[in-house]
C-alpha cells in the first residue's frame, strides 16, 4: 500500500493516547499506516498489532516489517 505512516510508535509504546489517536484517524481516513520506530519495543510485533487492532476495532490489511496498515471495521 502506498500511503504514508500516519502514526509512529516509539519508545513509549502503545499507550492509551496512541490508541485514541488511532481511533480518531480511523474515523477520518478509514485506512491508516502505523510504523514502529527503531527505538520502540519491537518484540512480539505481530501480537502487539493484533491486540491493537482488536482494541481500536480495526482489521489488519497488511503487515510488512515493523509497519502495519489498519482499516476501520
Amino acid at each position: 500500500m502506498d500511503i504514508k505512516a500516519t502514526v509512529q510508535i516509539g519508545k513509549g509504546g502503545i499507550t492509551d493516547g496512541v490508541k485514541r489517536e488511532i481511533k480518531e484517524q480511523l474515523k477520518k481516513r478509514k485506512i491508516i499506516k502505523i510504523k514502529f520506530l527503531q527505538n520502540a519495543d519491537r518484540e512480539n510485533f505481530k501480537e502487539k498489532i493484533e491486540k491493537l487492532a482488536k482494541d481500536v476495532n480495526a482489521e489488519i490489511l497488511e503487515i510488512r516489517g515493523f509497519t502495519a496498515v489498519l482499516k476501520k471495521r
